[in-house]
């Protein structure tokens, strides 16, 4: 059962449905474009965080028993499972951290915290909760990158997910337009790079502490560039001893168990990896990458749960997953061209196309159509003489 129905969630259906798994796809809307995806069913709940999802889950998981394995694909939606583990227990298999690991992991603040101190390498950082703790931002080194000390609702409806700020005067511009929104901010040293200078590492880790599956990618763009999401990325051999290595050090140092990943960036100046921010208790936005470049995480996920024997890893060609859209957007707004660069040269897999399941790629270009239409019309409307308005 996949929780949450967006680009991510459609990948976690896919990489299951094809290694022959049953999926349930639940979301809280049918239109969402990724549930006309033609594999599993199709299950609507009322929100996908809160009380309303946990009594629908608990309905659910009533009427059907078999205890399916969930599969997360939303930082809320763990919080509420997290919160509602002992209810769900029954009904559910499902592999979460405790309660205080999770916490500490899934705020960039106690994270942060953490990892100074267990001597991981991470960009020094300042939390800013009101304009007096914002004074601790004039020792930190600019640029500096400002995020939420962790998601919420009230941020993500009026701000980008990260701002770069080039001096101090910079970042209180900002911290007084975000603060009294979102009151809970880090501002964190930049690391000299471009968005192929992020990495990351996603794994399945299970109860003994030892991943079951475990791969290591990079960026090759984001959007909006430099501070934005993944708009496209491949595997990364050259450096996955290293990473993975870093990544299950850190994960075992906190006793984490489940689902999880570690960002990096290489610092160009020096050549070293930061740790920059933990994805937990979730599949991670690009997780089909790894399935792409033959290794299935969530099959991985859903075998170490029922104790059968790990898939085997594959060995394929090189391939890039892209949200072609943003990927796009992204490359134009660097002058870049998809497809051209030495990274993303062929081999290109779009996130929400495939032949063989073109329903979730209709879906998601009708909506485009609609409201590119929406925004036409209301550019082209005519305003209302004075005699009309009178």
């Amino acid at each position: 059962m996949v929780l949450g129905m967006g680009v991510n969630g459609l990948g976690i259906v896919r990489s299951l449905a094809h290694a022959g798994v049953p999926v349930i796809a639940v979301d809280d809307g049918v239109g969402n474009p990724a549930m006309r995806t033609r594999y599993g069913r199709k299950l609507c709940v009322r929100a996908l965080s809160g009380d309303a999802l946990i009594d629908d889950l608990i309905a659910f998981g009533r009427r059907a028993g078999g205890r399916p394995v969930l599969f997360l694909t939303e930082e809320a939606t763990v919080t509420t499972v997290s919160a509602a583990r002992e209810r769900l227990a029954q009904f559910y298999r499902f592999s979460l951290a405790p309660a205080a690991v999770l916490d500490c992991l899934m705020h960039k603040g106690s994270f942060q915290d953490f990892a100074e101190r267990h001597g991981f390498r991470v960009p020094h950082s300042v939390q800013v909760r009101d304009a007096a703790s914002l004074e601790a931002a004039r020792e930190l080194r600019f640029p500096i990158v400002l995020k939420p000390g962790s998601k919420s609702a009230a941020y993500a409806h009026a701000f980008d997910k990260a701002y770069r700020a080039e001096n101090f005067a910079a970042v209180e511009a900002l911290c007084r337009r975000i603060l009294p929104v979102a009151p809970d901010l880090i501002l964190q040293e930049w690391i000299d790079g471009g968005d192929d200078d992020i990495y990351f590492c996603l794994q399945f880790i299970g109860t003994n502490g030892i991943p079951a599956a475990t791969f290591t990618g990079r960026k090759i763009r984001s959007w909006p560039p430099a501070v934005g999401g993944t708009a496209s990325c491949t595997a990364a051999p050259d450096v996955a001893a290293e990473l993975e290595r870093e990544t299950t050090r850190f994960f075992r140092t906190a006793g984490f168990v489940g689902m999880a990943g570690m960002e990096y960036k290489r610092d160009r100046r020096d050549g070293r990896f930061y740790l920059v921010e933990p994805t937990v208790g979730r599949t991670d936005y690009q997780e089909e990458v790894a399935t792409l470049n033959g290794v299935n995480l969530p099959l991985a996920a859903y075998c170490s749960q029922l104790g059968l024997p790990l898939p085997a890893v594959h060995s394929t060609a090189q391939r890039v997953w892209r949200e072609s859209a943003a990927d796009r957007r992204s490359a134009e707004q660097q002058r870049q061209i998809c497809g051209r660069g030495t990274l993303d040269a062929g081999g290109g897999v779009d996130a929400w196309w495939r032949w063989y399941d073109p329903g979730p790629w209709l879906a998601k270009t009708a909506q485009r159509l609609v409201r590119a239409g929406s925004r036409r019309l209301r550019w082209t409307r005519p305003a209302p003489s004075a005699e009309g308005s009178a």
